[in-house]
């Protein structure tokens, strides 16, 4: 099995001018993971057109873009209703899951999120809470080298309602006995941006502070 990605500038992001800040009424930090601390959905886009060429279509990034957050399970549903594939969503999350993992070591950091993280381990809580499944989160956070910096990962596995759902984060403040309203949430999805709202945490976008490059173009 080959997977290319089609895009060396990917892997070359250029700092913007911005800087993240933590609120000072902060007393823990939330942290999504792909697209947040992890610079994967270029991977996780190469692993779709990889499902893609076997069952015979052409995938659309859009659907990554409206649904980062999600349990891969609701990507594979979406799949198969949108391409009117005749196949069971959980052998395509099998395979791109599969996929995904073979490709971890493409993996980088996102070094504009990942300074936050490494001024305030020691100083705040700091959790993961992320829509990616346990292994894949856990997977991901030790090929970068920083699951050392976090108290707890709650992952899709921890939970029964997903991002939008505030229970992601609000499980990661209840396992740090930080009151919610004390988190401040680093997140690039809209649905978990939403979900930190319902949570009534503080968030920061960290769209406006990263060069994602051309994928964020697709």
């Amino acid at each position: 099995m080959t997977l290319v990605l089609t895009c060396d500038d990917y892997f070359r992001r250029k700092l913007p001018e911005m800087t993240l800040k933590v609120n000072e009424k902060a007393r823990a930090l939330i942290f999504d993971l792909d697209g947040t601390l992890s610079d994967s959905l270029p991977v996780h886009l190469a692993t779709w057109n990889f499902v893609g060429e076997k069952y015979g279509f052409e995938f659309d990034p859009q659907i990554i873009h409206e649904m980062t957050g999600r349990p891969t399970i609701e990507f594979a549903q979406r799949v198969v209703e949108q391409y009117k594939l005749e196949a069971d969503p959980h052998e395509l999350v099998r395979i791109k899951q599969q996929a995904f993992w073979k490709m971890a070591h493409l993996l980088q950091p996102i070094d504009e999120v990942f300074e936050i993280v490494q001024k305030y381990h020691g100083i705040l809580p700091m959790s993961v809470g992320t829509g990616a499944g346990r292994k894949s989160a856990i997977i991901q956070l030790e090929t970068l080298d920083i699951l050392k910096y976090f108290d707890f990962v709650v992952s899709a596995d921890d939970v029964t309602r997903h991002k939008p759902e505030p229970e992601t984060f609000l499980e990661c403040a209840r396992l740090m006995g930080v009151e919610p309203k004390f988190c401040q949430v680093f997140e690039d999805g809209d649905l978990g941006i939403e979900a930190a709202r319902k949570a009534g945490m503080m968030v920061t976008d960290v769209r406006p502070f990263i060069n994602y490059g051309e994928w964020a173009q697709q």
